[in-house]
């Protein structure tokens, strides 16, 4: 069991800075790429923190990553946009295309942009609540390396494929955000990092059955040898994993056939380059009647669902976005906790970056 300590969360945001200054990312740049990061960590979400930092590292080293990429669009209407990412760093390509959705909704009522050729973006919640703090609803979504075994297969055909929607409430904005497998990628590389197993109905082995071993389901997917993440709901259709398997396919047509970009199964087949897909949408749901009036009737049934009966035992019913904005103070407060295998890494990378006088203490 990996060993967890506590790094101060601005020392942590001012260490990430400085490696992605590092690598030739502008002071702005960097600042970006890092918010997006620690997002992750201050929402609970592990998977897709600052436990990343060695994926963008050879990503970046490894040329995938273009640090000086120019995007641009290669198609446009008042509505929509296609952009080119050129490689570019998944984050930044994020911020932009949704800054430009956001505009376009506001001047349309809807503003929908379509990326191909990008990179890994972090967390697709990011980009929903950019919309939501505009006033606007947000949907985002990202095709990825295929991990998913579509049903009743035994080969990884689609990406982790998250699904992301946003909207503004009183107190707190809904906020869903979710991968169409049963977990994503990175909850199997902390799993492995832990030396954990994994439970059952989460992966397959490359002869399509069940496997608990972390190491070995990351490796298939890595060497490209059969097996991966099973959809959400599981293996076959007694648990409705094929609906998973479809909300999966879904994501796969709106990032990657409308944008003229690459499926699944063949990002990260082409040397140097992801191939990465995304979607962002934003709608002003004034469109619909007073923007205020929406706002309160959905406050209202949020507040319903969280005051309905409960099930023997339990103390409390969530609404999505909640338990993300409670640990976001928890985690500004107290700290983001590391395991020893992602702090080392952390060491590496600042020793790469000249960023170690900044490799914050745990504690």
């Amino acid at each position: 069991m990996a060993d967890y300590k506590k790094v101060k969360y601005q020392e942590a945001v001012d260490f990430c800075v400085k490696c992605f200054q590092g690598y030739g990312f502008t002071k702005e740049e960097s600042e970006k790429i890092t918010d997006v990061l620690l997002a992750a960590d201050r929402y609970g979400i592990e998977s897709h923190g600052i436990q990343r930092l060695i994926r963008y590292h050879h990503e970046i080293t490894e040329g995938m990553v273009k640090v000086d990429a120019k995007p641009e669009i290669v198609k446009e209407t008042p509505l929509s946009a296609t952009i080119e990412g050129n490689d570019a760093m998944g984050q930044l390509l994020g911020i932009d295309a949704m800054n430009l959705a956001i505009k376009k909704a506001k001047q349309c009522g809807v503003g929908i942009v379509a990326v191909r050729n990008s990179n890994h973006y972090g967390i697709a919640g990011y980009y929903t609540r950019m919309a939501a703090k505009e006033g606007l609803i947000g949907i985002c979504m990202c095709n990825t390396e295929a991990i998913l075994v579509p049903t009743f297969g035994k080969q990884a055909m689609l990406g982790t494929n998250p699904i992301a929607f946003a909207m503004p409430a009183d107190p707190i904005p809904f906020s869903f955000d979710s991968a169409t497998t049963v977990v994503p990628r990175g909850k199997l590389e902390v799993y492995a990092k832990r030396g954990n197993t994994i439970p059952e109905g989460w992966a397959l082995d490359e002869k399509g059955h069940p496997c608990n071993e972390s190491a070995r389901v990351l490796a298939n997917i890595i060497n490209k040898t059969g097996g991966g993440i099973l959809p959400l709901g599981g293996a076959g259709t007694e648990t409705s994993g094929h609906k998973g398997y479809g909300f999966s396919l879904i994501c796969e047509i709106c990032t990657a056939i409308l944008s003229g970009g690459t499926t699944s199964n063949y990002i990260y087949k082409t040397p140097h380059r992801s191939n990465i897909c995304q979607f962002y949408m934003a709608i002003d749901y004034g469109m619909f009647g007073d923007k205020k009036e929406i706002e309160a009737s959905l406050s209202k049934y949020l507040q319903e669902l969280r005051e309905s009966p409960k099930a023997e035992g339990e103390e409390r019913i969530f609404t999505h976005g909640e338990k993300e904005v409670e640990s976001d103070i928890r985690i500004r407060t107290e700290g983001i906790p590391l395991n020893d295998k992602t702090y080392g890494e952390m060491q590496m990378i600042g020793e790469f970056t000249g960023a170690s006088d900044l490799l914050p203490e745990r504690y």
